[in-house]
């Protein structure tokens, strides 16, 4: 199945100042896949080295971290001999090995030539609690559940994919294309875009086989807090992560501390939702009260929502059946529209941090605003009633140059507002 990651990471090959690139994301979104795959097909060889498969691997990287005496150390080890033309290294489960990962410095600084990847599971965590990883050695590659347009592709729909690239934003669809595209997005709604969960589709799995696959990834989430979660508490980092439909159930989706637990706090908690942040699990969306650039300055750092990573994982935690797929809209529709929502804010986070406005009263709010040429308001609707107050209340009161309004609706453009149509989310970031 192609990822829109692997031209990245051909653009990384050829990059005359490559340095070692690591691979970020959460837990069964496809990083070992990805990186055997870019290995065999792009190298002669591939040279990979799982941490986790084999425990006394680190014990090649005590004394001293020369690339020289690891390469010669890897070759033994592997059987194969390692040199810069032979092939691409690959350190998965790096986070296994403090050492390892800090080679990561000297072999960009000593020896550049040498086509090295590292990636591993809750990666991200173990950056984030790092003082002294070296800023500037490697490059970074994060990596996301499918998008929709990576669905198309892998489901035998390439040629839609194709089309919604180059559509004019201004000319509807053929009725049928439309119709069609609607019925491949309720899809994803419930398949959503873990890899696992892609292929079952794919391969004309019933959704039941679907949600096995979803429940056995929550399941392991669920390990991994108390496996991985170190000095924090695995009990309030589970207890925000299973907090996140009802959450997102509420009208307004603000994230709210005590709804966690009677007496919770924010200082009681912040650590643990960082943690979900790093691990790639949940989205922050930060409220913006006055919307000037840049936006990072003006978030509110005590409002805020939490997206699930994946859409897919959001309706197996929700517990929406797999007989809302053939329901016309009701897919759409369901949970307050919180399915609508969670797919735009996975797609934006793959571009761009999140944030959405509420006028001070509480009166007015657009659900996601992004910096492009000033700050565009977007707004979505999870049926296809393109009516909306808080739009023209935005509108209004900072008269940006242009808005964007995501529903069920086919393209189309009204004076400073354009219509897409939810499957052409992608279009958001591309113009």
């Amino acid at each position: 199945m192609n990822r829109e990651s692997y031209e990245k990471l051909l653009k990384w090959k050829t990059n005359p100042i490559r340095k070692p690139l690591l691979v970020r994301g959460a837990r069964q979104v496809g990083k070992t896949w990805l990186l055997k795959e870019f290995g065999q097909q792009e190298y002669p060889e591939l040279h990979y080295f799982n941490f986790e498969q084999d425990a006394t691997l680190s014990s090649l990287f005590e004394g001293r971290l020369n690339p020289d005496e690891l390469i010669r150390k890897l070759s033994i080890y592997s059987g194969k001999s390692l040199t810069p033309e032979s092939g691409l290294i690959v350190f998965d489960e790096v986070q296994l090995c403090d050492r390892a990962l800090n080679s990561l410095k000297y072999f960009a600084e000593e020896a550049p030539e040498y086509h090295l990847m590292a990636a591993g599971s809750l990666l991200g965590i173990r950056l984030a609690d790092s003082t002294s990883f070296p800023v500037g050695k490697v490059q970074f590659l994060d990596l996301h559940p499918f998008s929709f347009m990576e669905f198309l592709r892998a489901t035998g729909d390439a040629r839609y994919a194709d089309l919604l690239d180059e559509h004019p934003l201004d000319e509807a669809l053929p009725e049928p294309f439309h119709n069609h595209l609607i019925d491949q997005l309720r899809s994803y709604y419930f398949t959503g875009g873990m890899p696992e969960a892609v292929a079952a589709f794919a391969a004309k799995k019933p959704p039941v086989t679907i949600r096995e696959i979803q429940r056995a990834i929550l399941d392991g989430y669920q390990l991994d807090f108390i496996k991985h979660s170190g000095k924090l508490d695995a009990a309030k980092i589970s207890l925000i992560w299973q907090s996140v439909p009802r959450h997102l159930s509420n009208e307004n989706h603000k994230f709210v501390f005590s709804a966690l637990r009677q007496g919770a706090r924010a200082r009681n908690f912040e650590e643990s939702l960082k943690w979900l942040e790093s691990a790639g699990l949940i989205l922050r969306c930060s409220c913006v009260h006055h919307p000037e650039s840049p936006l990072r300055a003006r978030t509110s750092p005590s409002i805020f929502k939490i997206y699930a990573c994946d859409v897919g994982l959001l309706g197996a935690m929700a517990g929406i059946e797999p007989r809302m797929m053939v329901q016309g809209d009701a897919l759409f529709t369901a949970y307050t529209g919180s399915l609508v929502e969670n797919f735009v804010a996975q797609h934006l986070s793959a571009r761009t941090p999140l944030a959405y406005w509420k006028r001070e009263n509480n009166l007015a709010e657009i659900d996601f605003l992004l910096e492009r040429d000033g700050i565009v308001p977007v707004e979505i609707k999870a049926g296809k009633n393109p009516k909306s107050k808080s739009m023209r209340s935005y509108q209004s009161s900072y008269s940006p140059t242009s808005a964007y309004r995501l529903s069920l609706l086919n393209f189309r453009k009204e004076e400073t507002i354009t219509n897409l149509p939810l499957y052409a989310v992608h279009r958001l970031m591309t113009k």
